[in-house]
């Protein structure tokens, strides 16, 4: 019987999470999991930092990443053993990072001509890292009352189809699967669910992904109902992929999800884990 879990997928201070790189591999100790994955949002910046306390804690820590890619809703590729020193990888995160801004600054924009202003420069005070992500903007919000809590920005204004959300993103699906595969790591579609796609539509585009290099998707995931992960799984089966796994904790951002556990039934198994790194030896 498994004993032995992991959480891949986590966000520290470096972009949209509330806790430092080591405070989340801590919290990941005290959750007693054997693993976590740091996957911020467009950067690995917070990875060294990870790592060592990791070493430090007798934790292994996966160097991972979020990117964000074109999409009418939210599409979004987990790369994990990603080469942090990749020269195309660091070139590409540049851009990216002025993508992002100017994204911010989008979002911005719409709030003040909605009657709720708001600045960059409000957004980055609560961003650790040189990377502005809407909770930044969500915080600002709460900050000047405009909403009671994170959720509720992004439930009101921030979300794909409401009135402050920005399509601006600096790749396509394809290029950030590419990028990843690139840098040394494993591709994964992560939260199939925020695609709002049907299974029809799902299997078109892992298909489409996967001839470029798509390793798998993640198949247990914070927000998926029992019938959800079991058709995501069954359909990766079928595809060939493999599977991730992860809480997206975001610490205060996001309280109602815990590391290693989401909601409180989350359980990820290390022998996800063990798949992912015969899939890298191969």
């Amino acid at each position: 019987m498994e004993d032995r879990f992991i959480d891949l997928h986590t966000h520290s201070t470096y972009s949209d999470g509330t806790l430092t790189p080591a405070a989340v591999v801590a919290a990941a100790k005290d959750a007693g999991l054997a693993a976590v994955a740091l996957s911020d949002h467009d950067t690995v910046a917070g990875i060294p930092e990870a790592v060592e306390a990791g070493r430090r804690l007798g934790v292994e820590v996966v160097p991972a990443i979020e990117l964000s890619s074109e999409s009418i809703t939210e599409t979004h590729i987990l790369g994990f053993y990603i080469g942090t020193e990749s020269p195309v990888l660091k070139s590409k995160l540049e851009y990216i990072k002025e993508t992002r801004m100017r994204r911010s600054e989008d979002v911005c924009r719409t709030l003040t001509s909605l009657g709720l202003p708001i600045t960059i420069e409000d957004a980055m005070k609560y961003s650790g890292g040189d990377i502005v992500c809407r909770g930044h903007i969500a915080r600002a919000m709460m900050e000047r009352g405009y909403v009671p809590s994170v959720k509720e920005a992004f439930a009101l204004y921030l979300s794909p189809g409401k009135p402050a959300h920005s399509h601006r993103q600096a790749m396509t699906d394809e290029e950030a699967v590419r990028l990843i595969k690139d840098a040394g790591g494993l591709a994964f579609v992560a939260h199939l669910n925020q695609t709002k796609r049907s299974l029809d539509s799902l299997e078109e585009m892992l298909t489409r992904l996967k001839a470029v290099g798509l390793d798998g998707i993640e198949g247990y995931y914070t927000e998926y109902t029992d019938e959800t992960g079991r058709e995501y799984r069954a359909l990766a089966s079928r595809l060939g992929l493999i599977l991730s796994g992860g809480s997206d904790f975001h610490g205060e951002n996001k309280p109602h999800i815990k590391i290693g556990v989401g909601t409180g039934d989350l359980r990820v198994p290390y022998s996800v884990l063990d798949e992912m790194k015969r899939r890298r030896g191969k």
